[in-house]
């Protein structure tokens, strides 16, 4: 989790090559009237992500239900948006919280081509940004290699 351009596609499907989780990004989960508003640089409202995030939760319950597991890459930016995704999972889900500053966001996104999210969201990406409280914390300022390895430290 963490706001666009903290590098939550890379460290996860990075993370799943390493431990042979499958890997879904949580962009791929949101309906086209949220992706056209992002798009045009409107950012999200709560009304605009509770679908898209109850979405999910059906989704990793279902994953429960056939026993397996699964990493996906969901921003979560708000406790009441992580409490929705917790939904009747209940200890079956762990949050990795990718942190990092505006600044070295901002050119991370300045230099990516192949996302929907304009940088103009950023602002409003951080000022949604509730930082959670029960998370695995990683600094996004080390590589993607030294992170995955952190996370999997900390899972263990």
């Amino acid at each position: 989790m963490g706001v666009s351009g903290s590098g939550k596609t890379t460290i996860g499907k990075l993370l799943s090559k390493e431990t042979n989780i499958s890997f879904f990004d949580g962009d791929d989960f949101h309906p086209a009237s949220n992706i056209k508003k992002m798009s045009a640089g409107i950012p999200l409202n709560d009304v605009d992500r509770l679908g898209w995030l109850q979405k999910i939760n059906e989704f990793c319950i279902q994953k429960i239900k056939s026993g397996t597991s699964c990493i996906i890459a969901c921003s979560a930016l708000k406790s009441s948006y992580r409490k929705i995704l917790r939904n009747d999972l209940h200890k079956n889900i762990e949050f990795v919280y990718l942190l990092g500053d505006f600044k070295l966001i901002e050119e991370r996104l300045a230099n990516r081509t192949d996302h929907f999210l304009p940088i103009s969201l950023l602002k409003s990406q951080f000022d949604t940004l509730q930082p959670p409280k029960e998370a695995i914390t990683v600094d996004i300022g080390d590589t993607p290699e030294e992170i995955v390895a952190e996370i999997i430290v900390q899972l263990s």
